[in-house]
């Protein structure tokens, strides 16, 4: 079990390669539920064209492409701009989080990341990203995120359909507890603020090693 204030990786992992590494800091870590803080500074690595194309001037990536050529390259960047809250419970398809603008410390949306159950290792958690997402406003209206990019995951058979159905599950679960501003959306988190001593994290030297 982590420490609060601890630099862990998070990892996304993929034909045993990692394809997508953040930096975090633990806020807790409980049976039921670990906590993590992305702050802006963390350092981190992804695809180069994740980098310049689906966050950056260019807009487009291929994903599945590169995964389906096994040839993606990571490059390192800095996370900025928003701070995230990620609450990871265990066996679950997806993980919550919440959105501030840094600077202004504004909330900004709930999200929901639906991903591969985590596992912890000795630098901290890996998954996979199932690329699709819902983004929830404050006021609780909300919006599917990258269908198209997920509909295409599944056409080239990398997400495979036992995920597509835990997906499925998860979503009516989701459902229910937003409907009803269920924890984690209820806003239990809204007051939090990172410790003022904690520094933009930084990953461990292995942390591509699997």
């Amino acid at each position: 079990m982590w420490n609060p204030g601890d630099n862990i990786a998070l990892r996304g992992i993929y034909n045993r390669r990692p394809w997508y590494v953040q930096s975090a800091v633990m806020v807790h870590d409980k049976p039921e539920e670990v906590a993590l803080a992305i702050l802006p500074g963390a350092e981190c690595f992804a695809p180069e064209g994740y980098i310049s194309g689906k966050h950056g001037p260019v807009g487009q990536w291929d994903r599945w492409d590169e995964y389906i050529k096994d040839n993606w390259n990571l490059q390192p960047y800095v996370w900025h701009t928003n701070r995230l809250l990620i609450l990871l419970q265990p066996e679950k398809y997806y993980a919550s989080f919440y959105f501030w603008q840094a600077d202004t410390n504004q909330f900004l949306c709930y999200y929901v990341n639906f991903q591969l159950p985590f596992r912890r290792t000795e630098i901290g958690f890996d998954t996979f990203d199932l690329e699709l997402d819902i983004v929830v406003e404050p006021t609780y209206k909300w919006r599917w995120k990258d269908v198209e990019d997920y509909q295409r995951g599944i056409e080239c058979g990398i997400l495979r359909k036992e995920w597509t159905q835990e997906i499925e599950a998860a979503q009516q679960e989701i459902f229910a507890r937003l409907e009803k501003c269920q924890y984690p959306y209820d806003g239990t988190w809204l007051g939090w603020m990172p410790d003022p001593q904690w520094r933009p994290p930084t990953l461990p030297e292995n942390w591509d090693k699997i």
